[in-house]
């Protein structure tokens, strides 16, 4: 049978059309990172930025507009808005392929992929965009990454035109003390971190790397990680517009977002172990424990706390309520009379920092027996526990015949206060520990005592003190620091 030309023609276009169809198919089955790859490989048309809204309020917010501003410059842009959870009321964006909304949130009727937000990821770079931001002007993105792949920095921000304009900071970040120091960035306009608001671009792969890659808030969580790892930022004198309606525009929302990003935010710090942030001027924050709180670590197995075996020493917390029960506990027996002085741990910190050994979790005074009678609060904890005006704990120690004050009835950090009695010329006591400096000593070294800065005050302390802690400790025991029990861990192999 001999086929028309328009039969001919039509066998053609459904041929063509099945061709066509069949490509399609093939390429949405191919893995998502396999095809971004061949797009980058092929052409350097399409996007190379991914941009990522992650801070923003669900209850206030500007999020349409800022993903309209860059889709107007480009209609193709990748855009990912981030969430914990469905956000409401929802949010109005574009029912377009390039514009995703994820949801980091486990939940049971989705896939483990749909909650790790590189899933929604496939460009080279990644803008994290703070609301209340928006692209005017064309080609910001790209001018970044020129930036970035200039070499130096390994992020580049640029500051959006907002009330809380980006400025560039020193940021120093020690797990082993627990803290975060931020100063004026001595080579501005590169430095560790960035404060206020701003456009933060990376590299895709290096966020991802990141333990919390979009922990809130963004910009304390991303330079906490980056610093840490001695990455710095150029921030760029490029700024984007502010939305033409900012969010938070009423009292009300912008109290709401500042208490919800306070707790935010000390919920954060908690979870990456930073209990103190230190700020230039001598401004202080403190995250961890307090009189209401029990302390940061639990009880102590073997002379070593667990902290020691994650590579820190006694988060800055717990050594600031050391200081001021020590420093409390002190008063009260001088002002009754009680002789007392430094022991154990506790001098040798005196001896070597003039404060309390950086890994150390209590204080240890000794006091003469005989003058227990004259501390009223010692007399009571001889009956019982005594919580005394200041809120502070006095009680007998359950394991042997000596004194504990701890620093509240929530907080049991504490100051051990050991007795002791002479006997020929020897100080002794009636508990003894197995701890290598628990022994008998001289009297004569308490004849006098001698004052020795401690933990921010004056202590009293035995005479000759070096002679003294040699006696218990060893020789060089000043200059060699030690933890306290280097059979179970030595500070040499924790370094």
């Amino acid at each position: 049978m001999r086929l028309t030309r328009c039969q001919a023609a039509l066998a053609a276009a459904i041929t063509l059309n099945l061709l066509v169809l069949f490509y399609v198919s093939w390429l949405q089955h191919q893995p998502r990172n396999s095809r971004a790859r061949g797009s980058r490989r092929g052409s350097t048309s399409g996007p190379r930025v991914t941009v990522l809204v992650r801070e923003f309020e669900a209850f206030d917010n500007a999020v349409p507009e800022l993903v309209d501003s860059f889709l107007q410059q480009d209609p193709a842009q990748p855009v990912v808005v981030a969430s914990d959870t469905l956000p409401y009321p929802p949010l109005a964006l574009p029912r377009i392929s390039n514009v995703r909304l994820a949801l980091l949130q486990p939940a049971l009727d989705r896939p483990a992929a749909a909650s790790r937000p590189e899933t929604y990821v496939a460009t080279e770079f990644v803008a994290l965009v703070p609301d209340g931001a928006r692209a005017e002007a064309p080609g910001q993105l790209e001018r970044m990454v020129e930036v970035l792949r200039a070499g130096g920095a390994r992020l580049v921000a640029a500051p959006v035109a907002s009330a809380n304009p980006a400025r560039c900071l020193a940021l120093n970040v020690s797990l082993r003390e627990w803290t975060a120091r931020y100063g004026p960035a001595p080579s501005a306009p590169r430095c560790d971190a960035v404060d206020g608001d701003a456009v933060v671009l990376l590299r895709t792969r290096d966020l991802f790397n990141l333990s919390a890659p979009l922990a809130r808030p963004v910009g304390t969580s991303l330079f906490l990680q980056t610093a840490l790892r001695g990455w710095t930022v150029q921030l760029l004198d490029a700024p984007f517009a502010a939305a033409h309606q900012p969010p938070l525009a009423t009292a009300h929302a912008r109290w709401k977002a500042e208490r919800e990003g306070r707790a935010r935010r000390a919920a954060l710090l908690q979870a990456l172990g930073i209990r103190l942030v230190s700020w230039e001027g001598g401004r202080l924050e403190w995250f961890g424990c307090n009189k209401e709180t029990p302390r940061c670590f639990g009880t102590v197995v073997g002379d070593t706390p667990a902290y020691l075996y994650e590579g820190r020493w006694t988060p800055p917390c717990c050594l600031r309520a050391l200081r001021e029960t020590a420093r409390y506990v002190v008063g009260v027996l001088e002002a009754a009379g009680v002789r007392y002085w430094l022991e154990g741990g506790s001098l040798l910190g005196a001896a070597r920092h003039g404060d309390i050994i950086p890994w150390d979790y209590d204080v240890d005074l000794g006091i003469y027996l005989e003058d227990v009678g004259n501390c009223e609060q010692l007399r009571g904890a001889e009956a019982g526990s005594v919580v005394d005006e200041r809120g502070f704990v006095w009680e007998k120690a359950v394991e042997g015949d000596f004194f504990r004050v701890q620093y509240s009835e929530s907080n049991h950090l504490h100051v051990d206060l050991w007795p002791f009695y002479p006997r020929n010329g020897v100080m002794t006591k009636d508990t003894w520990l197995d701890h290598r400096q628990d022994v008998e000593f001289p009297e004569h070294f308490l004849q006098p005592l001698v004052p020795l800065p401690f933990a921010g005050f004056v202590a009293q302390a035995p005479n000759n003190y070096r002679r003294f802690l040699e006696l218990k400790f060893g020789p060089g025991v000043i200059e060699n620091p030690e933890y306290p029990n280097p059979a179970l861990l030595s500070l040499a192999a924790s370094s």
